[in-house]
């Protein structure tokens, strides 16, 4: 069982750049509806990268807030639970805790972990600390997403239940370390591509690098990008 604060938000725009973003989050009051691409009420700005049925849900660990303020004590202040985009905010769960493919109950609704954020260069433009957003991605304390697998309606004071959880898939952290490794064994690429409740997307990027791999023995593989850099133009 884990704890859980609740957070949603619309569209606002970002001090520097005025780009749109759905990075900021409020504490929910009451009950909210969850449907098949997230609560209702809630937005992202930027739909190539965020939202959809594989990434209808964000959750952030708590315990990471710590971790960034002692890195980037000038945002220390800032950095709250739901202050980094995530709709579940929780202490009693990180990237060490959950495996893909796990199906947890909250509320009515029934949720399956299937793949780790990204995160978006807008993170450091929130914070005004340029590096946060690769610092969270290199440090793997990225959090995750949730697919949606029965709607139903969530409110503050609903606690997370694991479901089902297989010991052989791999947890987010093993996840992580293994699709960011140099060179790392095919076969485990592999196995990582085929976990059950996988993100379609995320797969595709395996299979890809798989593909390069295998046919590029002997050169050096270009290092695996983990978060999104901010593009030359709106």
């Amino acid at each position: 069982m884990a704890n859980i604060s609740l957070f949603i938000g619309g569209i606002r725009s970002l001090p520097e750049s005025g780009r749109p973003t759905g990075i900021y989050k409020q504490a929910a009051s009451g009950p909210l509806e969850l449907g098949p691409e997230g609560f209702i009420g809630d937005q992202q700005a930027d739909r190539r990268v965020h939202g959809g049925p594989d990434k209808a849900v964000h959750l952030y660990p708590a315990r990471h807030y710590a971790q960034l303020a002692a890195r980037f004590p000038a945002a220390a202040g800032l950095l709250v639970a739901g202050s980094n985009g995530e709709n579940l905010s929780t202490p009693d769960l990180d990237e060490n805790d959950v495996r893909l493919g796990d199906i947890w109950r909250l509320g009515t609704a029934r949720l399956q972990i299937s793949q780790p954020r990204s995160p978006c260069w807008k993170i450091d433009e929130r914070y005004g600390c340029d590096g946060m957003a690769q610092f969270i991605a290199e440090q793997r304390i990225t959090g995750w997403y949730w697919r949606v697998l029965t709607p139903g309606v969530v409110q503050p004071g609903d606690t997370l239940d694991c479901e089902t959880s297989d010991p052989q898939a791999y947890t987010l952290a093993e996840a992580m370390q293994l699709w960011q490794a140099h060179r790392p064994p095919l076969a485990d690429l592999e196995r990582l591509a085929a976990s059950p409740g996988i993100a379609a997307n995320w797969r595709r990027k395996i299979l890809d690098r798989l593909t390069w791999l295998r046919t590029h023995r002997d050169q050096t593989p270009p290092p695996v990008v983990a978060f999104h850099v901010k593009p030359d133009a709106p």
